[in-house]
């Protein structure tokens, strides 16, 4: 019996020390952020890109916001189960914003960077601003944040985070909850 648990004990620290060792070698062959996120080195005509999309919004320039977007680019947010190609993207605003809505503004700072490794590689740039409009008669002003790929001078994928539900409810709708005894 005394071997037994010695045996199981044994193992128990061989295991552990194994466990140590991989734990280890697979930490020390993890990336560091230096290692993975870089000065982009088109930053500036990359966040120019972003700027001119955004400023495109807010002039209504469907035109304009079509000539920043690759072929292929898609547009996620702000929800999770929101996207759609830059094509449709354009045309949601066509067919909403620019016929709803006035007095469209925006003000924004910007960062970028490069991810140098990963299905993230690429140059990105970071936009966080407040953006305004008017609508039926209600002037709507909340905060936003996106967060875009660029190549060759293009946007190939976004993502746009705001509190719609906020924006919602300044424009009167109403968020009802379920009927606690309705049978599901």
């Amino acid at each position: 019996m005394k071997n037994n648990l010695l045996g199981r004990a044994a193992k128990a620290v061989t295991t552990g020390i194994l466990y140590f060792l991989f734990a280890s070698m697979s930490f020390a062959q993890t990336p560091t952020y230096k290692d993975l996120v870089v000065d982009n080195p088109n930053a500036e005509a990359d966040m120019k890109v972003i700027a001119d999309f955004s400023n495109a919004i807010a002039a209504g320039d469907a035109a304009k916001m079509k000539s920043l977007l690759s072929d292929k680019a898609m547009m996620y947010g702000p929800s999770p189960v929101d996207s759609s190609t830059g094509e449709k993207y354009v045309q949601s605003f066509i067919e909403g914003a620019f016929k709803t809505s006035t007095d469209r503004k925006t003000n924004f700072l910007q960062q970028s960077f490069k991810v140098t490794q990963g299905n993230l590689a690429g140059n990105w740039v970071s936009q966080w601003g407040d953006y305004s409009f008017t609508q039926d008669g209600k002037t709507i002003k909340f905060p936003y944040q996106t967060t875009s790929r660029i190549v060759d001078g293009k946007i190939v994928s976004s993502r746009v985070y705001y509190d719609s539900q906020y924006i919602l409810t300044q424009l009167g709708f109403k968020l009802t909850p379920p009927d606690a005894t309705a049978k599901k």
